[in-house]
């Protein structure tokens, strides 16, 4: 079980919002998230692109402060004694720098939606946005809150399969199969504002950055051929893409949103020269291990075999299902640690683990690369 998870605070974490308005899906996820622990309370946003629907969506919360935009947000509460600590930023993908800016140069943590930003340019005036600030930056790619990721992580850095040598991942969804004219499809297949990425920015980076963060391994090229399968789409709705590996290791990444019969099919399969690893989002408590030559063996969320780090990441008892609003919250868990370590002056705790900038711009890159390489014919291209 998680320790500390549920310990009241003396204060809760004043948190801002950026963006996730009434018809925003994934600001109702942040929200969630960062409710489930009770180590945030949120105060204040600018929830929209417009006054009057940031006000609108800011009432129908029950928020005390509401703000015309983000800039108007970071620049009042950074001058109340009162204040927000930290803003979650969950604008589409062009947004992300600017806003994340204007709090970071005024001392405010800042926790991203994914990916970074929608261009490398960007990511690299994020990078060094952060450096110079003295704000922490989270980024929530959350499915490395799951307990059996972190699991596989462990086993794989404790020498449990050997020296990783291929690494597989998929991500195939189904529903942009056909033209969508609803909102949260709109932004995604429109390069301006997510980027010129389609599934490779939205969920291939999701495939990408759990691949890597599982493996421990780093990517040093890629060779990609993208398609965009439905008639005037602008950005590609299906990648294959091959991974080259500093030390060696090889690797494939299919994502998806033209795969019938696909809702949330992220997958990754693991193997080295002792044994193998495979694991499934949609099955999330189970993760298999099969040691070279011998049968396969089941490990499950808080059972036999399951170390350290997954016990920390869990929350309720075996057997019952746990998966995404959690594993985001383990992210804003993790994220609140190190909030209130800062607050306080103390060290902060070296178990505790997030994304950061960093893989948000290996994100981009990963992206940048591969359109580039498609663009090549597929030709190969240095991360």
């Amino acid at each position: 079980m998680v320790t500390g998870r549920n310990e009241s605070h003396s204060r809760r974490i004043r948190l801002g919002m950026v963006g996730g308005g009434n018809d925003a899906f994934i600001g109702g996820v942040h929200r969630i998230a960062s409710r489930i622990d009770d180590q945030f309370e949120l105060v204040a946003g600018a929830l929209s692109s417009t006054p009057e629907k940031s006000r609108a969506s800011g009432e129908a919360l029950g928020l005390p402060r509401i703000y015309d935009d983000f800039k108007q947000l970071a620049i009042r509460e950074a001058r109340r004694k009162d204040g927000i600590e930290a803003v979650s930023i969950v604008t589409p993908n062009h947004m992300h720098f600017p806003a994340a800016r204007e709090f970071l140069k005024r001392g405010i943590h800042v926790i991203c939606d994914k990916p970074l930003t929608s261009t490398l340019l960007d990511a690299r005036k994020m990078v060094k946005a952060v450096e110079a600030s003295d704000a922490l930056f989270v980024l929530t790619h959350n499915y490395t809150g799951y307990p059996m990721v972190r699991q596989a992580r462990q086993m794989v850095a404790a020498g449990d399969i050997g020296t990783v040598r291929v690494v597989q991942v998929e991500y195939p969804q189904d529903w942009l199969t056909v033209e969508q004219d609803f909102k949260q499809a709109e932004w995604r297949t429109d390069p301006a504002r997510s980027g010129a990425g389609g599934s490779t920015g939205d969920i291939g980076t999701h495939a990408y950055n759990l691949a890597c963060f599982i493996s421990g391994l780093e990517a040093e090229e890629l060779a990609a051929d993208l398609a965009a399968f439905v008639p005037g789409r602008q950005v590609d709705d299906n990648a294959h893409v091959m991974l080259r590996f500093k030390g060696g290791a090889k690797g494939m990444l299919w994502s998806s949103q033209v795969a019938p019969g696909n809702e949330n099919a992220l997958r990754v399969r693991i193997y080295g020269d002792k044994g193998g690893l495979e694991w499934a989002q949609e099955d999330p408590n189970y993760l298999w291990f099969t040691p070279f030559g011998e049968p396969k063996r089941l490990i499950t969320r808080g059972g036999a075999g399951a170390g350290d780090e997954a016990a920390r990441m869990s929350r309720i008892p075996p057997g019952h299902p746990e998966g995404y609003l959690e594993g985001f919250a383990n992210i804003y868990s993790e994220a609140a640690a190190a909030i209130l370590a800062r607050r306080t002056g103390a060290d902060p705790d070296p178990s505790v683990t997030y994304p950061t900038v960093y893989d948000g711009i290996a994100g981009v890159r990963f992206v940048a690369a591969c359109v580039e390489s498609s663009q090549k014919n597929a030709a190969w291209r240095k991360l």
